[in-house]
């Protein structure tokens, strides 16, 4: 492909013009779109002349300056920019441009989600609208007005509170909306459709009525509740733990199916996946329920982190991505168990950014340059973001963080700003220096921790050394600053002394007076996103005394992972693991949290772990392992399961949760021994159940423990769900994941089903991104998983770019795999960087794998 400009942090310049009003009018045909754009424009740097717009892919008809029309001499256009010569200092500038929605596949701009016209502007689709300075850091007032045929659209929604309304005669209306809060172009939006709403309403502290609505598909409207919960949920913690109140008379949420994102914020007016807002029981699994919850909080939540303060520029996203990710993951525990809660965080960051930090495409949470902004909504800027955004929580405490954040909304309310005005304001109100801190912003990669222990004469001493990577470039990186928590626990499993240490230098000892020898509890919480490299551990001890709920689920992984390598290594089963594994079986905690610790090592956990990945002797040494516990705890397992599965329960209550996760755990876990027991099991349980949750659970297990009643039961759930593209998400995944012979085939072939659409984001995540995170067949010696992915990626390239580059992700890998597998894969990438259209969303991705300059 053709060289794909970079763009450098270093090269922020502030904008030349800004955008005092923009005044829109969008009229929605069946087959274009017009726009009419009133921007009254202020010049920002008296030395420049011309004004420079973002425009990209757009049909210009008219531009008026002042009033009077420009002929073409006055005006540049170029392939994504529009230039309008000698400009005055302050003007008002009408720019009437035509756009074709109904063609655009890519999801960016002003697109149709099946009949619904809907918007994704996040971070540069504006200027896929009509031109502007399309920039975070430009924030101006917009009034919209929107005008459509009424019985097709009778729905015209936008930013703000609705100002107007009017009828045409020719069968149109038209709506005027007005958000009083100046904003970046980013955060506009509009829908117009045919859609069902429910309603609901809030009382803030102040006592302002807030009216809220969520709209969907007509027919789905009962599947808003939990929704519509949850957001009255997030106004109310975010009243109580942040004291930010909303701002507008309106709150709408839009459900749409075709979305390259999980949900976006747009001032008043939030754009949602339908994935993270439509649920009941018969259709959503618990964990679908919980997602909603979350997603819907972090949404409402960039009110103020993200929409009241923005960012500068795009590499300073974390700012609000970061921010946003901490407070929607501290909601969660809020509402639901902490324990559970801080597991699935730190399990979602070690399976998306460890392997991302340990890439070559690995990034610093503050990048300094790209080449498609798109791909920096990283885990690394979200999920790392959150975990530095914890440690300054750790570091200054509840009470002298809140007054940190008070500080960060008095004094940068409506501005655009940096990582460093953050940072100044947790250090200002905090009392902490966090200048060596900083470097968790611009360093890149996981860094290790090493311990050495010695006890003499009543001091236990502990030596800690930090292992810090080398940048992507092979420059040396600096020691971190860091809160750890510790404590000591005596041989009854007491706590000696819990107590947060700094650490600050690549080497240092801390010393406590303790009269017997201790046993270490290291990285309680997580409270540090590191790696811990202990010589010797005390995992059974810790699994079976440590009141850490984090350090105990750690334990029982870091114990399984080395059971699992040593039988790589052809020895024999370690039994202290599996009299561990039991003493979990056995006790009487939290079930959810059980269910947890209960959870063997993922395949991701243990390649993590090997400095040369050959999947194959991970799966068979792990499938061993699992066996030998299913047959060792039968008993057990069965008890367990039978006292937990309740057919009739529906319920969303932490109980019933943590019965119906419990419950099939076990039933999984029993599944090793490929037994007509429990494949009847598994089969009545998928027939006789009422929750989505125990439907999928059941699903999975027959699908790679009997191909001939997996067979009818994929039959009756396609016949009964095939015309809801949410539910056929959960049949192509679970196909996708298969670990049956012929997988591949199958998946070739579900792409000519009638329920998969190449053109929605969430079927293809389901099918062709669940495979390329398929490791059995993925990474199929003979390469056609390589082949099969990559093709599609070339192909899906050519509709819709940021979703290629999802895929993309997968070959992240390539420098940890096997000799074999590594020249398979290279063969593959090869023909990515060779594509003369590839687009530069893929080129950046791959081209770092590949180490291309």
């Amino acid at each position: 492909m053709s060289k794909v400009e970079t763009i450098y942090l270093k090269d922020y310049k502030k904008s030349e013009f800004t955008v005092k009003t923009c005044d829109l009018v969008f009229e929605l045909f069946e087959e274009h779109t017009q726009v009419t754009n009133l921007m009254s424009i202020t010049k920002v740097d008296k030395n420049c002349k011309n004004l420079v717009l973002n425009s990209v892919d757009l049909e210009l008809i008219e531009i008026y300056l002042n009033d009077a029309k420009l002929d073409e001499s006055r005006y540049v256009i170029e392939k994504e920019t529009l230039t309008v010569l000698d400009v005055g200092d302050e003007f008002k500038l009408i720019i009437i441009n035509k756009i074709y929605p109904q063609l655009n596949s890519e999801l960016e701009g002003l697109y149709k989600s099946g009949n619904i016209f809907c918007t994704q502007n996040e971070p540069e689709g504006f200027r896929r609208i009509t031109p502007y300075i399309d920039r975070p850091d430009v924030m101006a007032v917009f009034k919209t007005t929107l005008v459509a045929n009424k019985e097709r659209y009778p729905i015209l929604l936008s930013n703000g509170n609705r100002e107007s309304n009017f009828r045409l005669d020719d069968g149109r209306h038209g709506i005027t909306w007005f958000d009083p809060h100046p904003k970046p172009s980013y955060l506009f939006a509009l829908v117009a459709g045919d859609l069902g709403v429910i309603e609901g309403k809030f009382i803030t502290k102040s006592k302002k009525y807030v009216r809220m609505y969520i709209y969907t598909d007509k027919g789905n409207e009962s599947k808003c509740k939990h929704a519509m919960k949850s957001l009255k949920e997030a106004m109310k913690w975010d009243e109580d733990v942040y004291g930010r109140e909303y701002d507008l008379d309106l709150y709408n949420i839009v459900a749409v199916d075709s979305f390259n994102m999980g949900a976006m914020e747009n001032k008043g007016l939030n754009i949602f996946n339908s994935t993270y807002v439509l649920a009941d029981e018969d259709t959503a699994t618990d964990a679908n329920f919980m997602g909603i919850q979350s997603v819907i909080a972090h949404e409402y939540f960039h009110n103020w982190t993200g929409n009241r303060i923005t960012c500068r520029d795009w590499f300073q996203l974390t700012l609000k991505e970061g921010l946003t990710v901490f407070r929607d993951q501290c909601f969660s525990a809020d509402l639901n168990s902490k324990e559970v809660q801080r597991i699935e965080d730190v399990k979602a960051l070690r399976e998306r950014q460890f392997v991302e930090d340990s890439s070559p495409t690995a990034h610093p949470i503050q990048p300094n340059s790209y080449m498609a902004i798109n791909n920096f909504y990283t885990a690394t800027v979200y999920e790392k973001g959150a975990e530095i955004i914890r440690m300054i929580y750790t570091l200054l405490g509840e009470e002298k963080y809140r007054k940190a954040t008070d500080l960060y909304f008095q004094t940068f309310d409506g501005q655009a700003v940096r990582t460093d005005d953050f940072l100044w304001a947790m250090s200002s109100a905090g009392g902490v220096d966090l200048k060596q801190f900083e470097r968790w912003y611009h360093q890149s990669g996981t860094p290790k921790l090493k311990l050495d222990e010695k006890f003499s004469n009543s001091e236990y001493t502990l030596t800690l050394t930090q292992i810090v990577p080398n940048a992507v470039d092979g420059s040396a990186q600096k020691p971190y600053f860091f809160p750890l928590k510790t404590a000591l626990l005596d041989e009854s499993g007491k706590e000696i002394e819990e107590k947060t240490i700094i650490v600050s230098k690549e080497t240092e000892e801390f010393v406590f007076k303790t009269s017997t020898k201790p046993i270490l509890s290291i990285n309680r919480d997580f409270s540090a996103p590191i790696i811990i490299e202990q010589t010797h551990n005390n995992y059974a001890f810790l699994m079976k005394h440590d009141k850490n709920s984090f350090v105990k689920y750690e334990s029982a992984q870091s114990f399984g992972v080395e059971t699992i390598e040593a039988m790589m290594r052809g020895e024999e089963i370690d039994e202290e693991f599996v009299k561990s594994y039991g003493h979990i079986l056995d006790s009487e905690i939290d079930l959810s949290y059980k269910a947890l610790l209960l959870e063997l090592p993922s395949v991701l956990a243990i390649m993590q772990r090997e400095e040369v990945v050959d999947f194959e002797p991970i799966y068979e040494a792990k499938e061993k392992l699992q066996k030998h516990l299913a047959l060792t705890f039968k008993e057990k397992l069965l008890e367990i399961y039978t006292q937990n599965h309740k057919p009739a329960s529906k319920e969303l209550d932490a109980k019933s949760i943590g019965e119906r996760s419990i419950k099939n755990r076990c039933l999984k876990l029993l599944s090793a021994l490929e037994s007509d027991e429990v494949i009847m099991m598994a089969n009545a349980q998928y027939n006789g159940s009422i929750t989505m949750t125990d439907r999928v659970a059941a699903l999975d297990i027959l699908e790679n423990s009997s191909p001939e009643f997996s067979a009818v039961a994929l039959e009756n759930f396609y016949k009964k769900y095939k015309d809801d593209t949410l539910v056929m998400n959960k049949y192509f995944s679970i196909l996708a994941a298969s670990h049956r012979d012929g997988t591949l085939d199958r998946v070739m072939a579900l792409q000519n089903d009638d329920a998969y659409n190449e053109l929605v984001p969430n079927l293809v995540r389901s099918l062709i991104g669940v495979f390329a995170r398929n490791y059995k067949h993925f990474h199929a010696k003979d390469g056609l998983g390589y082949r099969f992915v990559v093709d599609k990626m070339i192909d899906i390239d050519k509709i819709n770019p940021q979703m290629a580059s999802g895929l993309a992700g997968a070959f992240k890998i390539y420098e940890k795999l096997n000799s074999v597998n590594k020249k398979l894969m290279k063969t593959e990438l090869d023909r990515v960087v060779s594509e003369p259209s590839i687009s530069k969303n893929v080129y950046e991705i791959v081209s770092k794998i590949l180490k291309i300059d």
